[in-house]
């Protein structure tokens, strides 16, 4: 297939890099050695020509101490390659790590990374590691883009084996969401692999090097949404298996045999979740269905979000306890204090129980124990009698109604509500365009940290443009729904929240066909709609018809504007 091959001629060029020979002090080294910042694919490389041996433009002149627009330090020179160099630099005005990547003004590429990095910085989604500031000076342009100390590399996280079936699964469904939206902006990666995405502390996945690495290469692509995809599925079939989904080894993980073709993850190593098998194949195989599942392709990041949403849900391993060891008994007959070691294979005598109490003081105790238990039985026999005394007395008036709760007849209590599984979700569009269809998928990934948003709306609290908008769940079957707890980014004014029951995860069901189940506002970053009556249905449509004002989102990176977004939900039944 033409476009795997390409991927594998690329990684081959790369395995053909030179190791840097100046490297920074030790002590630096270890400290950034979890999460170097790397843009190739294989980092800490130089190299000064091309090949066939054509020279290449060189890179300035530069050290550790230098100093870019009197605010960029360099501190580490991380990849020299190919005419530019990426460093680890400090940010002195605003006083944290930054990356940095330096190529001459001439470079023939030099336009091309300008422009990349300055579309990837409009886009402005959290999802991607951001572009900070791109700059042309003194005959020299660099790209200035966030550090992330607390994130590792999906190379390294493969290094110690294949990933859990949640963390494939939530890296794959992360990934694809952010590229969806990417394209939607008109935005391709086309350097998609274990080194551009990592995994923060919080368990958010990020990718770096949006356009600007395939630019600082001069990658391109007739079919940049078919290589992006066939690349998330690359990904994905590494983690399921740490094996490369091509001949060649790459990333520290071997490929594939030879003359075997690609098989699907299930085939090269036992335990792997089925339906993730097949979600990887339909994304590398993306020039048809497999040979043995005859599922279709999926040629588009959009495809894949849509077919991830299709497939049932996979929840977090539960958490497991460590056995207490046994507690050791230190009674006067268990006790091992004072006594010498018994030897193994020797029976030891067990120890004969103390004599009884003989002496003044434990027939002094005798009697205080034998008044006690007279003094217990005697007020039994009291409590006795009076229940007995109140029986009678309840029985003498057959005709009263009770109307206390502690009186009720009836046993009956109401059952505790309990989460319902959701096997999937769509938005739901009543009018005008979409919000971010791509998300939908991250209200219930039993994370607070990502989520869906909104637009953000200039009129408000009442969405004036629309009627609405809001996401349709998909619980498998007919449940008995009897509420929805929401989980909000941001407060103040307030939300309107109001719940549906609705036939198809379809907006082709317009709202005055649907059920109303109930409505709530709030005021805070948590909501909770509560149904009279428990209604049965398949899906349910969370509608938002109000929303508060906030400012600029350095987590959403959205306009300000009255807006609002999802970042967890429960449908209780």
């Amino acid at each position: 297939m033409a476009e795997r091959s390409t991927a594998a001629v690329d990684v081959a060029d790369d395995s053909g890099e030179q190791p840097l020979t100046a490297q920074a002090d030790q002590s630096t080294a270890d400290g950034v050695a979890q999460n170097r910042e790397r843009d190739t694919d294989n980092d800490e490389a130089q190299q000064s020509t091309g090949p066939g041996g054509s020279a290449m433009v060189s890179p300035p002149e530069l050290h550790s101490g230098h100093k870019l627009a009197r605010r960029y330090r360099l501190e580490e020179c991380v990849t020299r390659l190919d005419g530019f160099s990426s460093w680890r630099a400090v940010d002195e005005k605003l006083r944290r790590a930054v990356g940095v990547h330096i190529l001459p003004a001439d470079h023939a590429r030099a336009r091309s990374v300008l422009a990349a990095a300055r579309s990837s910085a409009l886009l402005g989604d959290p999802r991607f590691v951001q572009v900070l500031d791109a700059v042309e000076e003194n005959d020299v342009v660099y790209v200035v883009h966030e550090w992330l100390p607390d994130a590792t590399e999906l190379t390294a996280l493969l290094a110690s084996g294949p990933l859990e079936a949640y963390d494939s699964y939530q890296m794959v469904s992360q990934v694809s969401a952010a590229m969806a939206a990417a394209h939607r902006e008109g935005l391709a990666h086309l350097r998609l692999n274990p080194n551009a995405v990592l995994r923060t502390s919080t368990g958010q996945w990020r990718i770096r090097g949006l356009a600007v690495n395939a630019a600082l290469r001069g990658v391109g692509s007739d079919t940049p949404q078919r290589t992006d995809t066939e690349s998330i599925g690359a990904l994905l079939y590494a983690a399921l298996t740490q094996r490369w989904p091509y001949e060649s080894d790459a990333y520290g993980m071997s490929g594939l045999p030879k003359d075997i073709g690609l098989i699907p993850p299930d085939q090269v190593r036992a335990g792997v979740h089925r339906g993730l098998s097949e979600l990887a194949m339909r994304a590398l195989a993306n020039d048809g269905a497999t040979a043995s599942r005859h599922e279709s392709a999926c040629t588009t990041p959009e495809e894949l979000v849509k077919a991830i949403g299709e497939m049932p849900r996979i929840r977090p391993p539960e958490p497991t306890f460590a056995t207490p060891p046994d507690y050791q008994r230190t009674t006067y007959q268990q006790g091992t204090y004072g006594r010498p070691t018994p030897h193994p294979g020797v029976t030891q005598p067990v120890p004969a129980p103390p004599p009884p109490l003989q002496s003044r003081t434990g027939k002094t105790l005798k009697w205080a124990v034998s008044a006690l238990l007279i003094t217990a039985l005697g007020l039994g026999s009291w409590q006795l009698a009076d229940a007995l005394l109140g029986q009678d007395k309840q029985s003498d008036d057959t005709n009263q109604t009770q109307t206390t709760d502690g009186g009720d007849k009836s046993d009956d209590k109401p059952k505790p509500a309990k989460p319902l599984g959701i096997e999937g979700a769509q938005e739901y569009v009543a009018e005008g365009e979409a919000q971010h269809p791509g998300d939908v998928g991250l209200t219930y990934d039993d994370s607070t940290t990502t989520g869906w948003r909104t637009n953000s709306y200039t009129d408000g609290p009442k969405i004036v443009i629309k009627p609405g908008v809001g996401i349709v769940y998909d619980l498998g079957s007919d449940q008995e729904v009897s509420a929805a707890t929401l989980s909000l980014r941001y407060g103040g004014d307030h939300t309107t929240v109001k719940l549906y029951a609705t036939d198809s995860l379809s907006s082709s069901t317009p709202l005055s066909s649907m059920k109303e189940l109930g409505e709530t506002t709030t005021n805070s970053t948590s909501a909770k709609v509560t149904i009279d009556k428990p209604v049965k249905s398949r899906y349910v449509l969370v509608w938002l018809t109000a929303m508060p004002y906030s400012g600029q989102d350095s987590v959403n990176y959205s306009q300000p504007g009255y807006k609002q977004a999802i970042t967890d939900i429960e449908i209780l039944g």
